[in-house]
């Protein structure tokens, strides 16, 4: 599969959630909206899990153009099925005149179910 990305601006960042694993770990996840200029389906909501990833996601500005590159997951809880869009790395206009920009490497631990 190619890599999926989406170029639009950082509309809006969600309230972050928290909680405690199966496992006893403690989890956070925030998720955030990207608009495209596209015609239709123009409208993304994205999710970072781990405090590091959601504190990266809080250096950039709500209104920024950003390319997110993503992976799209799907998972069983109780027979409903749930897909996600979540986000392992975030540009943004501010980011691509430093060397560096904010990562993010999903890992199957991070999951709240």
């Amino acid at each position: 599969m190619s890599e999926l990305k989406v170029v639009g601006k950082l509309d809006k960042l969600l309230e972050k959630q928290s909680g405690t694993s199966n496992a006893g770990k403690e989890w956070v996840k925030q998720s955030f909206l990207v608009k495209s200029d596209e015609q239709y389906n123009n409208l993304y909501c994205f999710e970072v899990f781990g405090k590091d990833k959601v504190d990266n996601l809080a250096s950039i500005s709500v209104g920024s153009t950003v390319e997110v590159s993503f992976n799209v997951g799907t998972n069983e809880w109780k027979g409903k099925y749930y897909t996600s869009l979540s986000a392992w790395r975030i540009s943004s206009e501010s980011s691509t005149n430093q060397t560096e920009e904010p990562t993010f490497v999903e890992s199957e631990d991070d999951l709240p179910f």
